[in-house]
């Protein structure tokens, strides 16, 4: 099945690091030609570019018209649409630390750009009557933590959203999941700035001991890996999944206790 995605064109969003570059990557080694969106590039997607198999897109989903000019640059027949780009700022201080702003741009990335990307290219697989859009979303849209309270509020909004959007256009042969991910090693978690710095800082404890309680927490023991995120938006996006519609797909190594 190395193959699958021959002749389709993806376009991925938040694509230059992380779980949207492994997804790039991924869609890329199944044969498709990947429209990579993202602020700014990066040594991994700069060497995914220069393989022929994806176009870098330079684009900040935030902006007024960014999608549309996305849409634009990816051309007819974008087949596949995964829906990655977003942030999980740490907010140790709880609820009553975030401000108004703080909410609408936490908001503004998790959901609102990808409301705004799938109306710019769903016309085109409504048109041809197929195409599958994935949506990153997170465990924290079912288990939420007041120490991402807006980012949890984001992903549960998302889960939402892809469900009804697959009750709307399944029947018109677009099919539309989720995946939530746990704690995966990105430098969302892992990187400067990132949760186990900032959730460390403020409980005086190092980096490694947050990391180590989150993985502590799940059955596996670890943090998932980027590429084990993208195998499953890969399987998602191709026909072996002809028949999932309006799923979310947890991968999280057991880090939620329930079912």
């Amino acid at each position: 099945m190395a193959q699958e995605l021959q002749g389709r064109t993806a376009v991925v969003t938040g694509a230059s690091k992380g779980i949207g570059l492994a997804v790039a990557e991924a869609l890329a080694g199944a044969g498709a030609q990947v429209v990579a969106a993202a602020r700014g590039s990066s040594d991994g997607l700069d060497t995914l570019v220069k393989s022929g198999s994806a176009r870098w897109v330079p684009v900040d989903l935030t902006e007024p018209g960014s999608a549309e000019r996305l849409a634009a640059e990816a051309g007819a027949g974008v087949d596949i649409l995964v829906n990655n780009v977003g942030s999980a700022p740490a907010r140790p201080g709880g609820f009553l630390s975030v401000t108004d702003a703080q909410w609408r741009q936490t908001v503004e990335l998790n959901l609102f750009a990808a409301v705004a990307v799938t109306r710019a290219v769903l016309p085109g697989m409504l048109a041809a009557g197929r195409g599958s859009i994935v949506n990153i979303g997170s465990v924290n849209a079912e288990l939420p933590d007041p120490t991402v309270i807006d980012y949890s509020a984001a992903k549960a909004a998302l889960a939402n959203f892809s469900k009804a959007l697959s009750k709307e256009f399944g029947p018109r042969g677009v099919r539309v999941n989720s995946v939530s991910p746990g704690p995966v090693e990105t430098d969302l978690w892992v990187g400067g700035g990132g949760v186990a710095e900032t959730v460390s800082a403020a409980a005086g404890l190092r980096p490694q001991d947050v990391m180590a309680q989150a993985a502590g927490a799940t059955v596996s023991g670890r943090f998932s890996r980027p590429s084990e995120i993208a195998d499953l938006v890969v399987f998602l996006a191709g026909d072996r999944a002809a028949n999932i519609l309006g799923s979310d797909v947890r991968i999280d190594g057991g880090f939620v206790p329930t079912w």
